[in-house]
């Protein structure tokens, strides 16, 4: 099992949502964080003085998939949330030693 967690623009959710249900992911997890990477942040206009927003606003998306499904959800993110300038965001991958639902106890692929 593994953990694919991609930092991506807000602006490209709705169309990673999407693609990722069209290709069958059941569950998905969404956050609105804010950081920075080799971007460094933003420079915003406010009343005529120009400043520094070092944290920029981002979504992280989360999905457990089997091994065999990774690479197809990899693919589609990328695809999905590429526009090509600086900030689209990462995608990191992670193995899970074990996936438990609490309701059923079932465990791994069929836990997910």
């Amino acid at each position: 099992m593994k953990l694919v967690a991609a930092i991506i623009k807000p602006s490209k959710l709705a169309a990673v949502h999407e693609a990722l249900s069209d290709i069958g992911v059941q569950g998905i997890t969404i956050t609105e964080v804010r950081g920075f990477g080799r971007q460094k942040g933003h420079f915003e206009l406010y009343r005529g003085a120009e400043y520094v927003v070092g944290f920029v606003p981002k979504i992280k998306l989360e999905v457990v998939v089997t091994d065999e499904f990774c690479e197809r959800v990899i693919e589609v993110v990328i695809q999905t949330a590429r526009s090509g300038n600086v900030g689209d965001g990462k995608i990191f991958i992670s193995d899970l030693d074990k996936v438990i639902r609490i309701r059923t106890g079932e465990t791994d692929a069929s836990a997910v």
